[in-house]
């Protein structure tokens, strides 16, 4: 039986890619706590160089839940130094996630033109990863994107690839973020949605815009894209996940222009109502 949204919105953590990062970190974690939301998820921007612990602190005092924090270092890379140079970097990373007692670390593999080996060096370096996050108590999130970014972005595009992966890898702390944005067209996303169980650490929403202008930065708010986000959800529960939904959207030039609190109000509204 699905959860029900409408009066709970402590269920919902915001991403704070969500607001374009047009506030600093800690006016964004008031912000959020004083919405009445009960999580957040910060970004490596926002947090390395920064007094990490003071951070942790405010969100702890905040009263605020750490879903995930966003996102690794891109993993591929032409010549084993870089590409020890990219696994000592998300290395680093997990330190802070664990400073902040995030519940995942987000992996956006990265990709390069030989996309068999950058799907080769992802599943090393997630097996990499798992090993050094365990001792962290660190959950590792393999997050599929749209086929669209397989170019630029990410080389694993699939449910099922990410969930390949966690087969080969075979770690206890690694599982899969199912973000609607990214799976909502897959015509295997449900059985492989069944397939994950336990293994979906996260769960992402934001809308497809039908006419969309920029498929990175033109995510709608929940309820305005093509997107059933409630078919997404009761499947996603169904298997199992009973963690705080995440609200994730990129828009330069809707979103990201806007207030705050006025774009707070209105995900409160559409997290009761369309998710």
């Amino acid at each position: 039986m699905m959860r029900d949204l409408a009066e709970h919105s402590e269920l919902c953590a915001i991403n704070t890619a969500t607001f374009g990062f047009q506030a600093t970190i800690a006016e964004t974690i008031d912000a959020i706590a004083r919405a009445g939301f009960g999580g957040i998820a910060p970004w490596r921007r926002e947090v390395e160089g920064q007094d990490i612990k003071a951070i942790a602190r405010h969100i702890r005092d905040a009263g605020l839940k750490v879903t995930s924090y966003c996102r690794s270092a891109y993993i591929p890379a032409l010549t084993r130094a870089e590409f020890d140079t990219n696994i000592q970097t998300n290395f680093r990373a997990l330190d802070d996630a664990a400073i902040l007692g995030a519940n995942s670390f987000m992996i956006v593999s990265g990709t390069s033109k030989n996309l068999a080996l950058a799907r080769a060096q992802v599943a090393e370096a997630v097996a990499m990863l798992c090993d050094y996050a365990k001792p962290l108590g660190l959950k590792i999130a393999l997050e599929p994107l749209h086929p669209v970014y397989a170019a630029d972005r990410c080389c694993i595009n699939l449910l099922s690839q990410a969930l390949d992966i966690c087969d080969a890898v075979n770690a206890k702390n690694l599982g899969v973020c199912v973000d609607a944005y990214h799976t909502w067209w897959d015509p295997n996303l449900a059985r492989d949605i069944a397939r994950a169980g336990k293994r979906i650490s996260d769960y992402h929403v934001s809308d497809w815009l039908a006419i969309t202008t920029d498929t990175l930065n033109d995510r709608g708010m929940m309820g305005d894209g093509v997107i059933d986000l409630k078919a997404i959800r009761q499947q996603v529960e169904a298997a199992g996940f009973d963690g705080l939904v995440e609200v994730e959207i990129f828009s330069t030039s809707n979103w990201w222009t806007k207030p705050l609190a006025d774009t707070l109000q209105v995900l409160k509204e559409r997290f009761a109502t369309a998710v």
